[in-house]
């Protein structure tokens, strides 16, 4: 079988778990966004996604994201989703057309600052861990005062919350936990009306529990490519 072929193979599996669940709880495929994480791999699978129509790729390293989007088409939306660090933004918001990771103000007004004349679709990032805020993410408790505090500033649109499964209880308690956050924050921010969560091996479960935005790696391209 061709990498192609693999990917190819891979990627119609997950295509028919997020249509099962999605009929499962009556909601319109149309409404999830599948990013292909694609951190790690090289340039030549980033093309074979292409083919294939995927046009949402998600990074975490900007050393490596910076140098990969050179060699693929404009029309590729990229999103950041790794941990953010202050001195990598002006090259992040260089390329990534959605940064998900974002849980502190001063990041925001960085953001804000290289995005004046073409704004800067972010995510906040919500903990979800036991204390809060270890792995990063902000405290669900203070998430209402940095959103308030990022919607003063240009250059930047919430589209919505991102979070990452509890490492040592990634059940559906945390998803019911993580969408009962985000109606209430809907309420306060109606904008905001996207959820990036689940990833290869809790998709259904996200989705079920109102996810918009999947984060899907190892189910489309296999095992990670030690850097």
């Amino acid at each position: 079988m061709s990498r192609l072929d693999e990917i190819a193979h891979n990627l119609r599996v997950v295509q028919d778990r997020i249509r099962v669940t999605c009929e499962k709880a009556k909601r319109d495929v149309n409404e999830i966004t599948l990013i292909a994480v694609t951190k790690t791999f090289g340039v030549e699978d980033l093309k074979l996604l292409y083919s294939l129509g995927l046009r949402q790729f998600g990074e975490n390293r900007d050393q490596e994201a910076s140098k990969k989007c050179k060699d693929l088409p404009d029309d590729i939306n990229w999103h950041f989703q790794g941990q953010i660090q202050s001195n990598k933004l002006k090259s992040i918001c260089s390329w990534a057309n959605c940064i998900q990771s974002v849980d502190q103000l001063k990041h925001a007004q960085i953001i804000s600052d290289l995005s004046i004349d073409s704004p800067k679709s972010i995510f906040i990032q919500v903990s979800l861990d036991d204390p809060p805020e270890s792995r990063g993410g902000v405290d669900p408790a203070k998430l209402e005062e940095l959103a308030f505090q990022i919607t003063k500033l240009p250059g930047v649109k919430i589209k919505g919350l991102m979070a990452v499964a509890p490492a040592d209880n990634a059940d559906a308690q945390a998803f019911i936990n993580l969408q009962h956050i985000h109606t209430n924050f809907k309420s306060k921010f109606p904008l905001a009306k996207s959820l990036s969560a689940g990833m290869s091996g809790d998709l259904e479960v996200a989705i079920l529990h109102g996810a918009t935005h999947l984060r899907i790696g190892s189910s489309i391209l296999g095992n990670r490519v030690p850097l």
